[in-house]
């Protein structure tokens, strides 16, 4: 009896936990957020004296963006330069390479994403201060004359409103109205010209009789009691 209990108890299914959800993939932008967050915190680690996040402000962030200088890949001409302000130099020079203006830029924006939504408060945000804003335009004044190429603005394109309606044409409709009309018309001229045909008619078969009824009224009595 016992045997057959322990091959009953066998028999039973294992219960399987269900898979894991499948891992939803992060599109450009999150993942280069992500890697930039990333090299800010350690950035910050590596920072001498070390440097924790509550305690960095927009001096540190500066400082952060010239630290990437020597990673650039753009050659920005010295003021001394012959290629100054020349976009496209015909020989090489011994300037610099920094990081591209429009690079920096958009490494703040996601910096900047990344640390509210990391659950910091808007109002202490670093990388919004206005001491990085004005040494990000300072940095693209200064490319823009370097480089001999401008910086314009992006204007957005407005959206224009839709073209009004073609003005309306008589339709079948009306056609079909005027058409639909015609024969009405057509009916009572009929009608009239049937009425104008009868009435000479009327006239002639009512003229003897209503001159007897009247003759026959008008006459004196001419027998005397």
């Amino acid at each position: 009896m016992e045997g057959g209990g322990g091959a009953d108890t066998q028999a039973q299914p294992v219960a399987q936990a269900p898979p894991p959800p499948p891992q939803q993939q992060l599109s450009r932008y999150e993942s280069q957020k992500r890697r930039d967050w990333n090299t800010f915190l350690q950035y910050l680690r590596n920072h001498r004296p070390p440097l924790t996040l509550a305690r960095c402000s927009g001096a540190h962030v500066i400082e952060f963006l010239k630290y990437l200088d020597q990673f650039g890949k753009t050659k920005v001409h010295a003021s001394g330069c012959a290629y100054y302000g020349q976009p496209s130099p015909p020989a090489p020079c011994p300037c610099p390479l920094r990081q591209a203006w429009g690079s920096l830029d958009a490494l703040i924006g996601r910096l900047r994403a990344a640390y509210e939504e990391s659950g910091h408060a808007p109002e202490s945000n670093p990388f919004a201060a206005r001491a990085v804003r004005i040494y990000l335009r300072e940095v693209r004044d200064a490319q823009a004359k370097a480089r001999g190429i401008p910086y314009e603005k992006k204007k957005r394109k407005r959206t224009q409103p839709p073209p009004p309606p073609p003005p309306q044409q008589p339709g079948t409709g009306g056609e079909a109205s005027s058409s639909s009309a015609a024969p009405a018309a057509a009916g009572e001229g009929e009608g009239r010209d049937s009425a104008a045909a009868a009435a000479p008619a009327a006239a002639t078969s009512t003229g003897p009789a209503t001159g007897g009824i009247n003759t026959a009224a008008a006459a004196p009595s001419t027998t005397r009691v």
